[in-house]
């Protein structure tokens, strides 16, 4: 491990990410480049010898960790805890990320891709993990359990064969898609000249906006669409023939795929899609009910008789006899893979989406797990403003401010209503006696004249109606203002009650508000840059020196590997590691493989000696009963 590591260039490239300057503890200042090496390369290795913690130290017996360091001894607890926090202190944690960034793109650089291939596609997910504490700190879904904890968020990022590339440790209620463009920013820039055209990512990186924004940045996505936002084959356009995706031992057809388009619509831009290219997967095994249609909803489901004719409806009668009720229509379910690629073959897209889980849900349980990733380094915290209560209190204020605005508007509005039916009320009285005086006039000059008695009283009613017609428009005027005003009254009084709650709202959030912390990661993200660089390591040295029998090999697989016991010897030129051999025929023939690859290509130590690894002669001690039955 530690010849690989000083062939893939890693210690070098750990060195010179330790962070110098003025912001450096003196203590760090002052020690010399071995003993920085030293420290360093006891946290690198500490998952080889299965310390999860500094703390593990304490009890730590072995030789091995002494050795992987350059030490006749391990560090101990505190000198190698005093360490970390001085690198984490410093900066060390962004130095040392953007360092490890680099040497990844370097020890994994692609291939020139052929004319017409696609571009390489990336892997990226995110990984919570929990953190214990009394205080209160950014919470978070725990995929693994399904319960909202106080976690830190870790974004994490593969390349098409699994390699973990780059890690960075965020708050625990950090959103996949808040920090995923400014993630693959600093990637971009720390492995430079590394350019992440297509990437894949699960369905929580399917927000429209998100999407719309990795396209400006001209990045192609992969992922698939949840099934609340599409309703069978009627969401899609465009739909080609279904061809043979998957076949059973039988020959059996259990997967159709075919291409075909679906419109993503914006919600912050009203009117405007998103067309993205998807590989329509039918899985001819999983059956789903059919979607009910519009008719249907309405009318709602069927009764459960609806099918029965005849005396077969009379399910009362005696001797009825029942008969098995129809088969629910069911659908073969739909997996739609979609890409903002303009176009995409749907084989191939299909085969680059599915190749996540080996390639990075898989590498993170069988990799980063068994070497600590949920482990969390430092509680360090430091007081933040509360997140949801933040939330909360300015959707309060806006409600204050707007009850304010509307209590106050309610307010004029119903003194001009009333000032209104004062000058309507004064208004009234004396038109209304002036009509009456005038109807006075007319009907006794109607009396002086010679008119038949019927056509009089005729007469004095249509001048009476004319007048109440009158008085009826100007009283309507007048009890319009009277209900505005009392509406507006009404209005004025509602929103102060509101406004009266909502400061008693905002009272109660002071009161009970809790005091929020928020974790510094610095050392956090210093082990977890370590972690990422010796699952490399074990990987290059599985591809490299191991049989073809191990391309697949996981940490737990290989571990055996890098703890055997054996013997050191320090020569001049070369260091010889002789190791004891397996229990088992076929790791112990697998070693042999192992030792003839390393003795082939002789790597070099950090101290320019050459490393010979031989495997040590088996054999089988005698045990004093069987010395006795031989004499």
């Amino acid at each position: 491990m530690l010849a690989a590591a000083h062939e893939t260039g890693l210690i070098a490239a750990l060195e010179q990410a330790l962070p110098t300057g003025a912001q450096v503890a003196p203590r760090l200042a002052r020690s010399t480049p071995a003993t920085r090496r030293q420290s360093l390369l006891t946290l690198l290795f500490l998952g080889v010898v299965g310390l999860r913690r500094t703390c593990d130290l304490r009890g730590y017996p072995g030789e091995a960790l002494a050795r992987l360091s350059g030490r006749r001894r391990a560090s101990g607890f505190w000198h190698t805890e005093r360490f970390l926090s001085q690198v984490a202190q410093a900066g060390g944690d962004e130095t040392l990320t953007d360092a490890l960034a680099a040497w990844t793109a370097r020890l994994w650089r692609e291939e020139p891709q052929e004319p017409g291939q696609p571009p390489p596609a990336f892997y990226l997910d995110g990984h919570k993990k929990p953190v214990y504490t009394d205080h209160l700190i950014p919470r978070g879904l725990i995929g693994r359990t399904g319960k909202i904890l106080g976690c830190r968020a870790l974004l994490l990022l593969h390349d098409a064969a699994g390699h973990p590339l780059f890690a960075t440790t965020d708050r625990g209620d950090l959103a996949l898609t808040k920090g995923v463009p400014a993630f693959l920013t600093r990637y971009e820039q720390a492995a430079d000249p590394a350019r992440i055209v297509r990437l894949i990512v699960d369905r929580e990186g399917l927000a429209a906006e998100f999407l719309a924004e990795l396209v400006a940045q001209e990045r192609t996505v992969v992922t698939v669409l949840r099934a609340d936002q599409y309703d069978g084959l009627a969401s899609f356009t465009e739909v080609g023939a279904f061809v043979p995706l998957c076949r059973d031992r039988q020959g059996t057809v259990t997967r159709e795929v075919a291409p075909a388009r679906f419109a993503l619509p914006l919600p912050d831009h009203p009117g405007q899609i998103l067309p993205r290219c998807v590989a329509l997967i039918r899985d001819l095994r999983r059956q789903v009910p059919c979607a009910a249609s519009a008719d249907e909803e309405e009318e709602g489901p069927p009764r459960w008789d609806a099918d029965l004719q005849g005396e077969q409806r009379r399910w009362w009668a005696p001797g009825w006899v029942a008969t098995p009720q129809p088969a629910i229509q069911t659908t073969p379910k739909l997996i739609p893979i979609v890409t903002t690629a303009c176009e995409a073959d749907p084989l191939e897209l299909v085969s680059a989406y599915t190749r996540r889980w080996p390639t990075q849900e898989n590498v993170i349980r069988d990799w980063r797990l068994p070497l600590g990733l949920d482990t969390n380094h430092g509680s360090a915290q430091r007081r933040v403003e509360h997140s949801e209560v933040a939330r909360r209190r300015e959707t309060l204020q806006k409600r204050q401010a707007t009850l304010q605005h509307r209590a106050e508007g309610a307010r004029q509005r119903a003194e001009r209503a009333s000032r209104l039916y004062q000058h309507r009320w004064t208004a009234l009285r004396p038109q209304s006696r002036a009509l009456y005086e005038e109807l006075s006039q007319y009907e006794q000059g109607l009396e002086r004249q010679s008119i038949a008695r019927e056509q009089l009283y005729q007469l004095k009613k249509a001048a009476q109606a004319r007048v109440q017609e009158k008085l009826g428009k100007l009283q309507e005027r007048l009890a319009h203002a009277s209900y505005t005003s009392q509406q507006e009254h009404k209005k004025c009084e509602r929103y102060a009650q509101e406004h009266r709650a909502v400061l008693c709202a905002l009272e109660d959030l002071v009161a009970n508000e809790r005091a929020m912390y928020e974790l510094d990661h610095a050392k956090d993200q210093v082990m977890t840059a370590l972690k990422l660089a010796l699952a490399n390591v074990a990987m290059w040295t599985r591809d490299t020196y191991f049989p073809a029998s191990y391309a697949q090999a996981t940490w737990h697989r290989l571990v055996p590997f890098f703890r055997l016991p054996g013997r050191v010897e320090w020569g001049r030129d070369t260091v010889q590691v002789t190791l004891r051999p397996f229990n088992d025929r076929c790791l112990t023939r697998d070693l042999a493989g192992l030792c003839q690859r390393v003795e082939a290509a002789r790597p070099r130590l950090p101290d320019g000696r050459w490393l010979v690894v031989r495997l040590a002669c088996a054999s089988c001690p005698t045990l004093p009963a069987q010395q006795c039955l031989v004499a």
